[in-house]
């Protein structure tokens, strides 16, 4: 009689495989810094300005955070200027990329997804977590979905109690 009103757990017994995107979130404070401020009429970079400005800049501010290096002006920006700025920043931050605060946060967290084992979900049916303490790029969902797909038997989007199918392998 006790069996009737047992309380099951259906989603741990379902054998779902959450992939929580937040615990590849890297903790840290991010910058970006907006190489456009330094164009002259808000198009042209002038070398000798530009070296001005990486000698007087206070580079230490950017010690253990992650820098975005951008220009967010029409303008051709020479590449030695990313050069500068990278040499400039790298004794004190603690990753550089080029591009937007989107663009790092993408790098970030492509670089910490790049050491999973892949294939460690074969043959898994896995739920990727919809919601988390940080703001994942759609790109990484995306990311993560390519690298699971070929190896898993079925893919889904949200949280275990509610799911949105992805991918599921034809029979076999």
């Amino acid at each position: 009689m006790e069996d009737d009103h047992k309380i099951v757990n259906r989603v741990a017994a379902s054998g779902l495989v959450t992939f929580d995107l937040e615990k590849f979130y890297q903790p840290g404070d991010r910058v970006v810094i907006d190489i456009k401020d330094q164009l002259v009429d808000g198009m042209l970079l002038r070398e000798k300005n530009f070296r001005e400005f990486i000698r007087q800049h206070d580079w230490k501010q950017y010690e253990g955070k992650f820098v975005g290096v951008t220009c967010s002006a029409d303008a051709i920006i020479p590449v030695w200027a990313f050069m500068l700025v990278t040499a400039a920043l790298q004794p004190y931050a603690k990753a550089i990329e080029f591009g937007t605060l989107e663009q790092l946060e993408r790098r970030l967290f492509e670089k910490t997804l790049e050491a999973v084992d892949w294939n460690s979900f074969k043959g898994a049916k896995v739920v990727i977590k919809g919601c988390s303490r940080y703001e994942v790029p759609t790109s990484i969902y995306g990311y993560v979905t390519a690298k699971l797909r070929p190896v898993v038997t079925s893919l889904m989007y949200g949280e275990p109690c509610s799911t949105v199918p992805i991918f599921k392998s034809p029979s076999k």
